[in-house]
């Protein structure tokens, strides 16, 4: 009989050296580890020391050798182009080693670092397994991203290599990336040797003499010649990709990952956390330029032996909001995981999900969300309408993985709206008071991971140790500072309920934007919201909402902006002081749905701000700009 969750937590939390070795067996390694887990290294322990192994192998080589070589690997889908292809695992092979002999014959070998800065393609994930098959490190930078942004990363990454496309495609709109792309390597202190440029038909570029070369002329000459590329012996401890995670304010940070500890959560996670088993078709709409992307779209399903999904396109206006029903329906999805931002737009467009209907879901299984705080009110729409299980789970760029979730391949736990349910073998998750004290239950406060972190998580920043140390590990020694705050019930059921940069303290008293947001969404008219703290003379901060609303509604404004200030009092209390809220058409957000807040409160107070780098669309901070002056 299969172990349930209690018992694989406890196995973890009495003998997490024998458990992660253990877990380690479903990796294919070339020699295997010294110790399963080196205390005495890096800031908190690394990994598997010693062992050798590849990503690249065991992603697609081993899958191929096993004589599963038919099976889909990748279906690339865009709703945009109205292309739609598939890349069993034997196409997926030859087109990897086809890369990576093209960039071998560039120079490029391992440790080298080449940046990825592409569109939403099969050729992206194609580029990060080819990285990964010669040793070399990438970093995939989101495609379109600004030239000073890209600039940035190409200085403190120095690419020997970069990757890249003619353009990317948004809805109604092509995003030229080669004069992008220019600029950057123009403004950049470090030059790289050469790039890459994938044409495409939607939009071709010159491309520059003795710099740039053309990716389907070198790789067709590569599958031409058909040279075998092996896979190159990596120490699990090695390097596989550095990610940057901000850019808004300061130098952006370079989380690194690892190849052996990497591969281990994530191949554990894929049965374990989202139940699917190898063969099946595993959808994760996010972007390659994410954290998501590259665990949850490219590296664990392939490492599983799944059949992974690139999607270009968005929730709603590809064409429509039954979108992912008809990517669900035609590709026979077992699972999706998405954001909760891509389910508020879809509620938004379609209420009543009369879309739904129009779709075979019967494949369908599961629903996971994460990447921002998912409302109860949501949550409890999608369950309404899909009749699946809907499972919010808690992670973040830096772990990889999942921290806090429902196993449900370990067998599904009760849901508690609003919770990402319970801590994953690996995080002793705690909440600490500001001064470091342990919080009793149901009490606000900074969410922690008792160090050591567990495999797949972050072992540093890209040449910046000092800046590791003072951003995560010295404010609370001897634990990892999520930067979340929130609690952990009686059942320890963790609830997040914001970053700890949205707890504001009115009148002396910390509260949760994150509680309030939860109380306007369940208002019936309310498609999403936000809320901010707001300089206020009297009680210091003061709580500001801004609420879109649902297509079709057609009620008295005002009338629902008192319905909102009187739910909040009733539902918070008082004590929150909550008088103040706008009706907006639409909240500034990150291409990753994550809502800026913290520009937004900005704007409110009259404070000098920058235009953040992944904005999703900047006339949308003019709007907000707008209805606060009126």
């Amino acid at each position: 009989m299969a172990l349930g969750y209690s018992e694989i937590y406890n196995a973890w939390k009495t003998d997490p050296e024998n458990f992660w070795g253990d877990v380690a067996s479903g990796i294919d390694w070339f020699s295997k580890w010294d110790k399963v887990f080196e205390p005495d290294s890096g800031a908190y322990g690394r990994w598997y020391t010693g062992a050798t192994c590849n990503t690249c192998y065991n992603c697609v080589d081993r899958h191929v050798q096993a004589g599963r070589g038919d099976q889909a690997a990748i279906i690339y889908d865009s709703p945009i182009t109205g292309v739609k292809s598939t890349l069993t695992y034997s196409e997926l092979l030859v087109e990897v080693q086809a890369l990576a002999a093209v960039l071998k014959s560039k120079g490029v070998g391992k440790g080298d670092r080449v940046i990825l800065y592409l569109p939403m393609v099969a050729e992206a994930a194609i580029s990060m397994l080819a990285c990964a098959r010669i040793g070399a490190v990438h970093s995939v930078v989101f495609g379109g991203f600004a030239a000073t942004e890209l600039a940035t990363r190409i200085d403190d990454a120095t690419p020997k290599f970069i990757i890249s496309a003619s353009c990317g495609i948004e809805p109604g709109r092509i995003v030229a990336y080669k004069p992008l792309l220019d600029e950057a390597i123009e403004i950049a202190t470090h030059k790289p040797d050469a790039t890459l440029i994938l044409q495409r038909k939607q939009q071709d570029c010159d491309l520059i003499e003795g710099r740039d070369f053309d990716y389907e002329t070198l790789m067709q000459a590569a599958r031409t010649a058909g040279d075998e590329v092996l896979c190159e012996p990596l120490l699990a401890t090695d390097p596989l990709y550095i990610l940057y995670t901000s850019g808004t304010t300061g130098a952006p940070k370079g989380v690194v990952r690892d190849n052996g500890g990497h591969m281990v959560a994530l191949k554990w996670s894929m049965k374990a956390i989202y139940d699917i088993d190898p063969g099946e078709v595993y959808w994760a709409a996010s972007d390659v330029g994410w954290v998501v992307g590259h665990s949850y779209i490219v590296y664990a399903p392939l490492l599983h032996g799944c059949t992974t999904i690139v999607f270009e396109g968005k929730p709603v206006g590809t064409p429509d909001a039954g979108t992912f029903w008809r990517v669900i329906s035609e590709h026979k999805v077992a699972a999706l995981f998405t954001a909760p931002t891509a389910f508020r737009a879809i509620k938004k467009e379609d209420p009543t999900g009369e879309l739904i209907k129009n779709y075979d879901m019967s494949s369908f299984r599961t629903l996971f969300l994460a990447g921002e705080r998912a409302d109860p009110d949501t949550l409890k729409w999608a369950e309404d309408k899909l009749k699946v299980p809907v499972i919010d789970h808690w992670w973040q760029t830096e772990t990889g993985w999942t921290i806090a979730g429902n196993p449900m391949g370990l067998g599904m736990l009760p849901i508690k709206h609003g919770s990402p349910t319970v801590p994953m073998p690996g995080y002793d998750v705690q909440v600490l008071s500001d001064e470091g004290e342990p919080i009793k239950a149901g009490e606000l406060g900074n969410i922690v991971v008792k160090l050591p972190m567990p495999p797949g998580c972050f072992p540093t920043l890209w040449n910046a140790e000092a800046r590791f140390q003072e951003t995560y590990m010295a404010e609370f020694p001897g634990y990892y500072k999520t930067a979340d705050a929130g609690f952990i019930d009686e059942d320890g059921y963790l609830f997040i309920m914001a970053r700890t940069d949205d707890i504001i303290n009115v009148a002396g008293h910390r509260l949760s934007t994150g509680g309030m947001e939860e109380v306007i969404a369940g208002h019936q008219d309310v498609a999403e919201c936000a809320v901010v703290g707001i300089a206020d003379a009297l009680k210091g901060q003061a709580p500001c909402g801004f609420a879109v609303l649902n297509s079709g509604v057609d009620r008295d404004i005002s009338e629902i902006k008192k319905e909102i200030v009187s739910l909040v009092r009733e539902k918070i209390g008082p004590v929150a002081a909550f008088k103040l809220v706008y009706v907006v058409n639409r909240l500034p957000k990150t291409r990753s749905g994550k809502i800026l807040r913290g520009t937004m409160q900005k704007i409110a107070d009259g404070e000098a701000w920058k235009m953040p780098a992944t904005i999703d669309d900047p006339a949308i901070l003019d709007e907000i700009a707008e209805v606060l002056a009126e």
